[in-house]
């Protein structure tokens, strides 16, 4: 593609891929367990969460959560804990999880029946660079009216699917599309 950077930050740009900072903001507006997995209180609050219905515990296991029923039980009881590998899995687990259930109504607020949702889109940070290398980058806004491919690919945590379908939005902002490349934060509401 004509507009992608190859070398960003050999000047002393300094931000993130566009997409990193969209999936940043999707995983703020899933509202995640604030308690992180090694305290009692979040390990129980994900556990919860994973085994309360059948089709959690289904989706807990295609997750990667691949425990017995009795293990669970043990940390649920807190006659065992688990060990940090399981402590990470049982985090991905949750956040995989969370996402495929949130996704749905994410995808219906942030779609507004077709009005879309505006995006302030924050330019690259230049201060490092030197005076005559500096772009003028402004702050821009736009309105993504069709949300389905990012919010498909950020629930399925596919990042190149995620990269291609912001890519596709952004197109929108005209020549200058590739000057949003690079971000220091994408910030929409739902």
């Amino acid at each position: 593609m004509p507009e992608r950077n190859i070398e960003f930050g050999k000047y002393g740009a300094r931000g993130i891929k566009g997409h990193e900072a969209v999936a940043r903001q999707l995983d703020a507006l899933a509202g995640y367990i604030a308690t992180p997995v090694t305290a009692r209180r979040g390990l129980l609050a994900r556990l919860h969460y994973l085994t309360r219905t059948d089709h959690a515990r289904t989706a807990a296991r295609q997750a990667g959560l691949t425990v017995t029923a009795r293990t669970l039980r043990a940390w649920l009881a807190g006659t065992r804990s688990p060990s940090r590998r399981n402590l990470e899995r049982i985090e991905q687990a949750y956040r995989t999880v969370r996402r495929e259930n949130v996704a749905r109504y994410l995808l219906a607020r942030l779609n507004r029946e077709g009005r879309g949702t505006r995006v302030e889109i924050h330019p690259l940070n230049q201060s490092q660079v030197d005076r005559p290398r500096q772009r003028a980058v402004e702050f821009r806004t736009m309105n993504v009216r069709r949300w389905d491919r990012i919010v498909a690919a950020w629930a399925v945590g596919d990042d190149q699917g995620l990269d291609d379908a912001w890519v596709d939005q952004v197109v929108d902002l005209g020549s200058q599309w590739g000057q949003y490349e690079y971000v220091t934060n994408v910030g929409f509401a739902a």
